[in-house]
C-alpha cells in the first residue's frame, strides 16, 4: 500500500457529489468558443470547466493549443458563469501561468506522468499551493509509474490529490483509442482506497459513440467522476473532433447514468453470499488444475532436456492458441480474454521448463 497524505478535495462553495463532472472543449480555440461552450455547460449544471491550453501532440505541425493567450478566456468563464476552471500542465511554466490566472485545479497529462523528471518539475512548481491536483495515468500500462507520479506531487505538499483514468496506448487492434484496462485503476483503488478516481471516457473511446457506455462502466465500478470533452460545435473542433459531444448530448448521457449502491449495507446477502461461495469453489478448482498443468510442463521440460529439444516450439504454441481460443468462443467466452489467459499460461510453462533445464545443467556441471 502506498502511503499518501490525502485530504478531501474541496472547491469553495461547491458540494462535490458523485459523479463529479468536469467538462469543456479539448482545446480552447477562441474566446467566443470557450465562453459559448462554458455557458451551455453551466446551463445543464456542470460546475467545473476544462479546456486544453497547451496540447502535446504526437507529431509536429498539429494544433498545439493557443497557450497562455487562452488563460484570460478561462478567467472570464469563472467570472461570468461562476464555474471552477481547470487545465492540464506539463511544465513549471504552465503551472506558474495557470496559477497567475486563478485556475482552480490542474492535472498532469498522460505523456508527462510517464516521465518522472517532468513530474518532479511540475511538483516543485506546485510547492506551497493548495488546489486540487489530478494525475492522469501514464500512456503505458504501468501502475507503479502512475503511483510514483502521485507520490511526487504529494511529496510537494499537495494533499488534495486525485487520479484520472484515461486509458492506455496499445498496438493491438481495439475499438478504443486508448484501451481502458479497467484492472489497473481497480488495483490503484485497492492500494489507495482514499484516492478519488475520475474516468476520461473521451480519451478512452476516441469517438463520441462510446462515451455513454464507458461512463456507465466507470460508475458501475464506483469511480468518483467523469471528465468528458464537450464543444458547442464538435464537428468543427480544432483537435479531437470525433471524441467531443455537444453540451446537450452530455446532458443526455448524464441523465441516463445509473448510479448503483457502492456498498451492500444491510440489504439481504444470502443470495450474494451463495454466489460468492461458488466463485471461491471454482477459483480453488482453477488453481488445482493450473497446478497440475505446471507439473506436466515440468515433466515436458525434463523430457526436452534429456532429448536435447528446444523449449519453444512455435508451431505447437500456434496450434494451442488457435484451438483454445476457438474452444473459448464456442463456450461464449471473449476471444481477447481467452488469449490473455493462455498467453499467461504459456509464459509460465516456458518459465517452468527453463527452470528445469537450468537446474539439470547446473547439476551436470557440478558432477
Amino acid at each position: 500500500m502506498s502511503k499518501l497524505n490525502i485530504e478531501t478535495i474541496k472547491f469553495p462553495g461547491l458540494e462535490l457529489k458523485r459523479p463529479v463532472i468536469i467538462s469543456g472543449p479539448c482545446s480552447a480555440e477562441t474566446e467566443e468558443q470557450v465562453l459559448t461552450t462554458a455557458k451551455e455547460l453551466a446551463a445543464i449544471g456542470v460546475k467545473i470547466f476544462r479546456a486544453g491550453i497547451w496540447k502535446p501532440r504526437t507529431r509536429p505541425g498539429a494544433f498545439e493549443g493557443v497557450g497562455s493567450l487562452g488563460l484570460p478566456w478561462l478567467k472570464r468563464v469563472k467570472e461570468e458563469t461562476g464555474m471552477f476552471i481547470g487545465v492540464e500542465v506539463a511544465t513549471s511554466h504552465h503551472v506558474y501561468e495557470a496559477l497567475k490566472f486563478g485556475v482552480d485545479m490542474v492535472w498532469v497529462g498522460a505523456r508527462t506522468s510517464a516521465n518522472p523528471f517532468a513530474v518532479q518539475e511540475v511538483a516543485d512548481a506546485l510547492k506551497g499551493v493548495n488546489i486540487p491536483v489530478f494525475v492522469k495515468n501514464p500512456v503505458n500500462p504501468d501502475l507503479d509509474l502512475w503511483i510514483g507520479a502521485l507520490e511526487r506531487i504529494n511529496g510537494a505538499g499537495i494533499t488534495q490529490l486525485g487520479a484520472i483514468h484515461r486509458g492506455f496506448s496499445t498496438y493491438d487492434k481495439s475499438e478504443f483509442r486508448n484501451h481502458p484496462q479497467w484492472q489497473i485503476p481497480i488495483e490503484l483503488h485497492r492500494r489507495i482506497p482514499e484516492l478519488p478516481i475520475i474516468t476520461d471516457p473521451s480519451h478512452i473511446g476516441g469517438t463520441r459513440d462510446l462515451i455513454a457506455d464507458i461512463s456507465q462502466e466507470a460508475m458501475d465500478l464506483n469511480f468518483d467522476g467523469l471528465i468528458i470533452e464537450a464543444h458547442t460545435c464538435p464537428e468543427k473542433a480544432w483537435s479531437d473532433a470525433s471524441q467531443q459531444v455537444t453540451p446537450a448530448r452530455l446532458k443526455e448521457i448524464l441523465d441516463n447514468l445509473v448510479l448503483r449502491r457502492p456498498k451492500i449495507g444491510d440489504t439481504p446477502r444470502n443470495a450474494l453470499d451463495e454466489l460468492r461461495k461458488k466463485i471461491d469453489e471454482l477459483d480453488n478448482q482453477l488453481l488445482d488444475v493450473l497446478n497440475e498443468r505446471m507439473k506436466i510442463s515440468e515433466a515436458i521440460g525434463q523430457y526436452k532436456y534429456e532429448n536435447n529439444i528446444t523449449i519453444l516450439q512455435t508451431r505447437r504454441y500456434d496450434e494451442i492458441m488457435k484451438d483454445r481460443v476457438g474452444r473459448a468462443a464456442s463456450r461464449g467466452l471473449d476471444a481477447e480474454f481467452a488469449t490473455k489467459i493462455f498467453e499467461s499460461i504459456h509464459e509460465e510453462s516456458i518459465s517452468c521448463q527453463s527452470a528445469i533445464m537450468n537446474r539439470e545443467l547446473k547439476r551436470k556441471e557440478g558432477k
